[in-house]
């Protein structure tokens, strides 16, 4: 069996930047001696100055005769792997280097592989290294590098914003519109960022601008990216979690070293309640500060079980991650349903099936819903997930009608233990109300103990104004003073 040459049967170099002075001396000399080289675009600066002895063919016909990137670039791919198996040497040439934000080169190069065919691949000096001689900028340690076309697909950055960021392929006014609208789900609307224009070459432009006005720029062509400066240290959740790592590092602090998942654990149900009082108060600067106080519990206790070998951060939030992708087939998959009643059914048989491949399809409906929450919560809970199986009344006035027959009930009862479930009777009916009427029966009782509070503060205020104690007026007076409460307080 004859050995193969080790001629290469398809050279892949990088064109450079685009100031052919930037070419390496191995891509030029085996430009200069080429009779043919393939282009996947002669849309480079860098063409300009190739030898007039060799002959260009370049690939922009398939950009217009094909409907997405992808079909482009397996076209020229399959027509370079099929000039290879007939030429002596097929040169193929990209803008910058052969292997950053090129994508038909390692197409190219796995498809040889399976061809048995030889590649060389000549580097090229990138886009990269005069986009950041131009911001002046070292991208090391921490610049996250993103593709502007997978960005404006996007509904958020995926890269932590307290940590600077370059996005490529901003070719288009279009594509920066979409990329800042990603963006700007976090960075506000002022942030300034830079984009740079044909770097590497004579006409390189640098522009200084607030995000909101990026896709104004007429500058916009295909050789202009986006540099995104960091926002203050510490928001991003990577450094947060270092924050707490570090608590509990061996020289951090002592008092949160001595913690585990029980010793936190009314700490979690105080700030979970917390956090519902500034719902409650509908404060947006409250629910800020206890948002941030509710996750340091999250973050502490995936911190700890960390250590202890039972689980990361990243594992809570890949299962949540693929737990919503699962239950939400009508969003990403091809599954429609316009309806909410339809999407809660669709979750609940979903929900079936990931119990019976977990091997507890004996489990009930609602068997999983915690018996820690408030009774109210509780109850409504229940209410909720049997109605989304067809259990439920057909009208409101149905759950109305229960009322009174439970409190005839509770009338006709002597005996405490009946009478207390005739009560848990009305207030489970009471949140059926509360349920069919759209309202959160937890939120509507902890505001009527809030207005209870408020108006019997005025009372006991009153009563001090006036020099007397609560314990020795009468009912009249205080009942006086109770709808006076509110009026002045509002009803």
């Amino acid at each position: 069996m004859q050995e193969k040459s080790n001629r290469p049967d398809i050279i892949i170099l990088g064109l450079g930047p685009g100031d052919p002075e930037l070419l390496t001396l191995r891509a030029a000399r085996i430009i200069n001696n080429a009779d043919k080289i393939h282009l996947r675009t002669v849309d480079h600066p860098t063409v300009s100055g190739l030898p007039d002895s060799v002959e260009i063919i370049s690939f922009d016909d398939y950009y217009l005769e094909e409907e997405s990137f992808e079909l482009v670039y397996q076209r020229i791919t399959d027509e370079i792997i099929r000039l290879a198996k007939e030429d002596p040497v097929v040169i193929y040439g990209v803008p910058g280097d052969p292997f950053i934000a090129e994508a038909t080169p390692a197409m190219i190069c796995n498809r040889a592989e399976d061809e048995d065919l030889v590649v060389e691949v000549i580097p090229g000096v990138s886009f990269l290294e005069p986009t950041f001689a131009a911001l002046q900028a070292d991208p090391l340690p921490q610049v996250t590098i993103l593709d502007a076309l997978d960005m404006q697909l996007n509904h958020f950055p995926s890269f932590p914003p307290d940590k600077p960021a370059l996005i490529v392929q901003v070719y288009s006014q279009e594509i920066a519109s979409n990329t800042k609208l990603t963006l700007m789900s976090i960075f506000p609307d002022q942030h300034p960022v830079i984009l740079i224009h044909d770097a590497g070459t004579g006409v390189e432009k640098i522009e200084k601008l607030p995000l909101f006005e990026i896709d104004r720029s007429p500058l916009i062509k295909n050789r202009t990216v986006l540099y995104i400066p960091p926002l203050p240290e510490g928001s991003s959740l990577e450094s947060f979690q270092e924050i707490i790592a570090r608590l509990r590092a061996p020289d951090g602090c002592p008092w949160d070293r001595e913690q585990d998942h029980q010793t936190l654990r009314p700490n979690l149900l105080e700030e979970a309640f917390e956090a519902l009082e500034a719902i409650d108060a509908d404060d947006p600067e409250s629910m800020q500060e206890e948002f941030g106080d509710l996750l340091l519990q999250i973050v502490l206790h995936a911190q700890i079980a960390s250590e202890y070998g039972e689980f990361t951060m990243s594992d809570i939030i890949q299962g949540i991650h693929t737990k919503l992708i699962q239950r939400h087939p009508h969003v990403f998959s091809d599954l429609e349903l316009e309806e909410a009643d339809a999407v809660l059914k669709n979750w609940e048989a979903i929900k079936k099936q990931e119990r019976d491949l977990n091997g507890e399809g004996d489990k009930g409906l609602l068997d999983g819903v915690p018996g820690s929450l408030p009774a109210l919560t509780q109850a409504e809970t229940y209410q909720n997930r049997a109605a989304r199986v067809g259990f439920d009344w057909e009208d409101l006035q149905g759950v109305l009608a229960k009322i009174p027959e439970e409190i005839s009930e509770l009338q006709h009862e002597n005996d405490i233990t009946r009478q207390t479930a005739e009560i848990g009777d009305i207030l489970f009916t009471v949140v059926n109300i509360a349920r069919w009427m759209k309202i959160d029966a937890e939120s509507a009782l902890r505001g009527a103990n809030q207005r209870f509070k408020e108006r019997f503060k005025y009372i006991e205020k009153e009563a001090r104004t006036n020099g007397r104690e609560l314990s020795k007026m009468n009912l009249e007076e205080l009942d006086q003073l109770w709808e006076q409460s509110k009026t002045m307080l509002g009803d």
